[in-house]
């Protein structure tokens, strides 16, 4: 299996990708850097390894319209999408332009079958284990069938992922079946419809981390600030426990002797451990990172992409549509 990995997308690229990539290459994974060769060259020089290249001589920066992937059919993301159509990688991975990603998949690969819109899928650390929640910023504004899909989608991930008989809940502002807007009122009936016992019903924001149900569905501005608002709450509460357990020599003590407990709860919510989100609903296993994300985060997206693909995951996101006749 090789993983193409658009190594100039990132705030930090190509550095940082290039030393991600060489990270995951160790733990067994067959990165195929596509970008600019003679910087890519240039970095694996610099840590002393190589991995194969395919060159691409352009990019798409962070601040451009995502509608410029059109025009830019040597840009790395598009030559990594092209590559992925024609069957010479079996997954794409990009810490690049969110937008342009998208566009580049739709484009080149189109999406499957019974899917209006794909969905970005998100995952947060919860007291049960883990949830899903789509979509996480692709769509601002969505359908009713929309979320329906985003249901099927985010149940097969989840089954992919190793969770069994999971439960699909609708993001809304009360647990009552009468409570939220109208897109919430709208698509409760629908989801109850489609899913029979696997839709749990409603649920609240809180509901994301008490993983009261495996997967959370909602439309695309609403996910996005939940996802946001949860990694601004996490640096800063890490920085509140840091501050404390600096602020006194029994304190810096206290911190000592539990700072094996601290690291693995740091590690929980830190985004880098999950590495990039899944870009579900397009004929192709493609996953998206954060711009600013470091080595470590292009090493797990790597790792993720390799096993979801491992798990058969875009056959079980057509097979969970395909059942509910979506």
């Amino acid at each position: 299996m090789r993983i193409a990995l658009d190594a100039m997308g990132g705030d930090r690229a190509p550095g940082v990708t290039v030393h991600g990539a060489f990270l995951a290459a160790k733990e067994g994974v067959d990165v195929l850097l596509v970008g600019e060769e003679a910087r890519l060259r240039a970095e694996l020089a610099r840590l002393g390894t190589s991995l194969p290249i395919h060159h691409a001589p352009d990019w798409i920066p962070m601040e451009e319209h995502a509608t410029e992937v059109r025009k830019r059919r040597e840009s790395s993301i598009m030559v990594a999408m092209d590559l992925l159509k024609r069957g010479e990688v079996q997954a794409v991975v990009s810490m690049g332009h969110t937008g342009a990603t998208m566009a580049a998949a739709l484009f080149t690969l189109g999406r499957v079958k019974g899917v209006e819109r794909p969905a970005l899928l998100v995952e947060f650390p919860s007291q049960r284990g883990r949830t899903f929640l789509l979509d996480g910023g692709a769509n601002a504004d969505c359908r009713p069938s929309f979320l329906v899909q985003f249901a099927a989608m985010g149940l097969a991930y989840a089954e992919a992922s190793g969770l069994k008989d999971p439960k699909v809940g609708l993001l809304s502002i009360g647990e009552e079946e009468g409570k939220g807007n109208a897109l919430v009122l709208e698509t409760y009936p629908l989801l109850k419809d489609a899913l029979g016992d696997r839709f749990f019903g409603n649920v609240e924001g809180r509901d994301v981390f008490l993983g009261t149900a495996e997967v959370v569905v909602t439309d695309g501005f609403t996910g996005n600030v939940v996802l946001k608002l949860a990694e601004g709450e996490a640096k800063v509460l890490l920085g509140w426990i840091k501050e404390a357990l600096t602020s006194s020599p029994l304190a810096r003590l206290g911190a000592l002797l539990a700072r094996g407990a601290l690291r693995k709860v740091k590690e929980k919510v830190d985004p880098s451990q999950y590495g990039a989100m899944p870009l579900l609903g397009v004929e192709g296993a493609v996953f998206i990172g954060h711009g600013s994300a470091d080595a470590l985060a292009v090493k797990n997206a790597l790792l993720r992409a390799r096993s979801l693909v491992a798990a058969g995951l875009l056959d079980r996101v057509r097979a969970g549509l395909s059942a509910l006749h979506v």
